[in-house]
């Protein structure tokens, strides 16, 4: 298996878990907490866990000819993962932003024709459903363009993300003689030397290049 297989899906989990399945999903709503009773019996304090040094990273095994690299620690602990999540979460939080503020405009003349609608002349009625209708087209034109739009910018820092990763992959399998390099989040591995995991050596050798910059 060439090395450049797994290239495709370094990012095949990418963004859902910082943008969420889709632009416009609603949250679920929360049940309500049981009530607490009127006397708990006193707790001692809870001590803070010991915080343990970081573990150096398990030595390669010698002459091993198989690896592995984990895609998405490799995409949320490097330097240009962590850009590529933040581009896409600023334009994911605009277009939230102006979603919620036309949603607010159409729920308020929705609530005037409501409250209103039987003192309204049938003038100022028929306009206002007019521009109820109005917004609640542009309202769905909008939603379908900007998720088009987010679409397009994952796609983009993917492409961007995996162009430069690939060359990494690359020069470590042949630095290491290796034969296979798997992809951890499809191997399926019920066991494996946790030093042939080339996570780590990928993302030093990511940002020791040219930092990345979020672009406008």
């Amino acid at each position: 298996m060439k090395v450049s297989a797994i290239a495709a899906s370094l990012v095949v989990f990418t963004l859902a878990t910082t943008t969420g399945a889709t632009l416009y999903a609603q949250a679920a709503a929360q049940p309500p907490k049981p009530a607490q009773p009127a006397q708990t019996p006193a707790q001692p304090p809870v001590q803070p866990a010991a915080t343990l040094p970081p573990q150096p990273p398990a030595p390669f095994p010698a002459g091993a000819k198989l690896a592995f690299v984990n895609p998405q620690r490799i995409f949320q602990e490097s330097t240009e993962g962590k850009v590529a999540l933040t581009r896409v979460k600023a334009l994911t939080d605009k277009k939230q932003t102006e979603n919620n503020e036309r949603q607010k405009a159409l729920q308020a003349n929705q609530q005037k024709l409501s409250s209103g609608g039987s003192v309204l002349s049938d003038a100022a009625r028929s306009t206002l459903e007019k521009e109820i209708e109005r917004q609640q087209l542009d309202l769905q034109r909008f939603q379908q363009d900007a998720q088009a739009e987010i679409n397009e910018l994952q796609n983009e820092v993917q492409g961007e993300f995996a162009r430069k990763v690939q060359p990494i992959l690359d020069q470590i399998a042949k630095e290491k003689g290796l034969q296979m390099l798997f992809d951890a989040s499809n191997a399926g591995f019920a066991w494996v030397d946790p030093g042939l995991d080339l996570s780590a050596e990928v993302i030093k050798k990511l940002d020791a290049g040219k930092p990345g910059t979020a672009k406008p």
